[in-house]
């Protein structure tokens, strides 16, 4: 049975606020951030692996690695950053509503966000481009001066991560405290995620009206009134207002997607 202390306490420090930020506030170049992240990803992992709360064999992590490997060429194509992408991703066995990237391109999802909301293969990939799209365009260094890991969770806040999941919750936050955790993304930044996200997932060939269906789920749990989702939200665009953009973008999208169906 997944150990779910530790799941949080891998996932809490990307878990606050939707996609917060995580900077080291010394404004490091981007080659340095890259290769700090990479280094946390695989400690990350490793701890994953030791409490086998990492998964690379179920149905659900073929389909997310399935969408990863196919939309992959194309955020290459878009990398403008000057640097190297090591795209890699991870999938960690768990009920969080939760997706995050980490800087250079270190991709993880956990299991609940695509099995919980029942996601098509198309919706994933929604949310892959939105978390490729924040790697790409650093939207970490544009909100925080410096690096950031990025996340969409639901379930989220320290009183919810101490009551829940008790000590290692903490541990969690404490060591996302010495990085500076509490810098959520502006709303237009988020919504230029949301923009790079329809356009990579149209190339890579899934319809990116699916994007627009993902908020429309997230809005039946907006519904419950679980306050995390009320706190995300308050710091992010609605899902009302997340899909009347992605509209607005559809159209360009779609052409895009047409394009790439025909070859």
């Amino acid at each position: 049975m997944t150990n779910k202390k530790l799941i949080l306490g891998l996932g809490l420090a990307v878990a606050l606020s939707g996609c917060t930020t995580i900077a080291d506030l010394t404004g490091n170049d981007s080659a340095t951030l890259n290769f700090n992240a990479a280094q946390d990803y695989q400690l990350l992992i490793e701890d994953a692996k030791a409490q086998r709360a990492l998964d690379t064999t179920s149905s659900t992590y073929k389909r997310i690695n399935t969408i990863f490997l196919k939309m992959k060429p194309f955020a290459d194509q878009a990398n403008k950053t000057g640097q190297q992408f090591d795209w890699k991703l991870s999938v960690l066995h768990s009920d969080e509503l939760n997706a995050f990237v980490m800087p250079g391109g270190k991709v993880v999802f956990f299991s609940g966000i695509v099995n919980t909301l029942k996601l098509t293969d198309a919706e994933i990939a929604a949310i892959m481009g939105h978390e490729m799209t924040h790697a790409l365009e650093e939207h970490s260094k544009r909100s925080a001066g410096a690096t950031a890991l990025t996340d969409m969770a639901v379930k989220i806040g320290k009183g919810y991560a101490e009551e829940k999941f008790g000590s290692l919750g903490s541990q969690a936050l404490d060591i996302g405290s010495k990085y500076g955790v509490g810098l959520p993304y502006s709303r237009s930044l988020e919504s230029a995620a949301d923009r790079g996200g329809l356009m990579l997932m149209a190339q890579a060939g899934y319809n990116p009206e699916a994007a627009v269906t993902v908020w429309q789920k997230m809005n039946k749990i907006d519904s419950s009134g679980n306050s995390a989702v009320q706190k995300f939200t308050s710091t992010h665009p609605s899902n009302d207002d997340r899909i009347k953009e992605l509209n607005k973008n559809m159209l360009e999208a779609k052409q895009v997607y047409l394009a790439a169906t025909k070859k």
